[in-house]
């Protein structure tokens, strides 16, 4: 029997349902091929829980140092390419500005001021569209004042941004990339390096220089930059969105601030922003029910995995009381679990605590729905919303 034969569901799942209502089809596949083979991916997609943990902790045989890896594809070797002592060797000098205490320090008045200025250019007109209006360039901000670029602006790296996740998507789905994402990152590549020139400065790029080449620190500015911006652009959309579709939940946090770290947790759990993440078997081996060949591409949906019933009961329902929702796997596992996760958390709750407290009767524009889409990376196109722009009805969230 062939593995198409074996995988009928697999060899029945399209990449365009995967990207704009994938949750029917990964509860199918997880509960009767966790371990599938999708013809239209070229590879095997994995959507149980312990099998995707299997896969995210064994970097000697799940590896991400391929060259059929998109991001590398884009912008070179990094510590989000590479695997073993290469791969430690450039995430360490990046490490200790993303600890928790340090990201705390470091970051939360900065996040404080910079989302307090963001939403006083918005208080009073009762309408906007949140995601680029207030979660993108609050990101945006955030992973400027991270990366100390010198000469540059949070249009720029914003337009930096979207070009390079768009090559690094068109990749992942199979198409040619446009030349768009190489030049942002051959500018991305030319901040970099006026950056560390001065070795005098002080900045995480320059701290980094003196263990890495000016290429690699260049290559790894650029996945801290793209991670840092897209992950918690999804997370500040999403989980509004979850919130504000689901009032009984909204009305929860409202009455108890505690909740919130709950919330953010449980949409992380429902949507998280990078749906999944890449490997290659080094060797051929067995996964689950599967037999994988050595070179096959073994794609962990983090989406499939985060609801399987076997850890989170009634997995579809948003419950901000959820005990275990921290059991998620947004931010990956392994080695390469996300380096900035801390910090990705504090600007969320630091930008929905701020946005419930100075937006009275926040909701949803009913003209313009919302819904998180995309096949690698998921979130809301837009996020319209309403709120009414009293002077003085603010609700303290404490």
């Amino acid at each position: 029997m062939s593995v198409v034969d074996s995988c009928p569901l697999g060899a029945a799942t399209t990449l365009a349902e995967l990207a704009l209502d994938p949750h029917p089809r990964l509860a199918l596949l997880r509960a009767q091929e966790p371990v599938s083979w999708l013809p239209e991916l070229d590879g095997w997609l994995v959507t149980r829980r312990d099998l995707a943990l299997s896969v995210m902790r064994d970097a000697g045989t799940f590896t991400v140092d391929d060259p059929r890896f998109s991001t590398a594809q884009v912008v070179g070797p990094s510590m989000l390419s590479l695997d073993g002592d290469h791969h430690s060797r450039h995430r360490e000098p990046f490490t200790a500005p993303f600890r928790p205490r340090a990201v705390r320090d470091g970051f939360a008045a900065f996040i404080q001021r910079e989302t307090d200025r963001l939403i006083t250019t918005l208080e009073q007109t009762g309408a906007a569209e949140l995601r680029r209006a207030f979660a993108g360039p609050l990101a945006v901000a955030v992973v400027t004042e991270a990366l100390g670029l010198v000469g540059t602006s949070g249009d720029t790296v914003l337009a930096w941004y979207d070009s390079i996740v768009q090559s690094v998507s068109d990749i992942t789905a199979g198409h040619e990339a446009g030349p768009a994402g190489a030049a942002a990152y051959t500018q991305l590549r030319t901040a970099v390096e006026a950056t560390i020139a001065d070795r005098n400065a002080s900045s995480l790029l320059v701290s980094a220089a003196g263990r890495l080449t000016a290429p690699e620190v260049a290559s790894n500015a650029a996945v801290l930059m793209f991670g840092g911006i897209e992950t918690t652009e999804a997370m500040i959309t999403n989980a509004l969105l979850h919130l504000l579709l689901h009032p009984d939940q909204l009305a929860l946090v409202r009455a108890d601030a505690d909740l919130l770290d709950g919330a953010i947790e449980e949409s992380l759990r429902l949507e998280p922003g990078a749906a999944v993440v890449d490997r290659y078997a080094t060797r051929d081996t067995v996964l689950g029910p599967a037999r994988i060949r050595r070179g096959d591409l073994v794609t962990v949906s983090l989406t499939g995995a985060n609801r399987d019933p076997a850890v989170f009961p009634d997995p579809d329902l948003f419950d901000v009381r959820r005990e275990n929702a921290r059991l998620q796997l947004a931010f990956a596992h392994g080695p390469h679990h996300c380096l900035a996760a801390h910090l990705a958390r504090l600007e969320t709750r630091i930008a929905l605590q701020h946005l419930l407290d100075r937006l009275p009767a926040l909701r949803l524009d009913p003209g313009h729905p919302a819904a998180p889409y995309g096949l690698v990376f998921r979130k809301p196109a837009t996020l319209h919303v309403r709120w009414d722009p009293a002077v003085g009805a603010r609700r303290q969230l404490n």
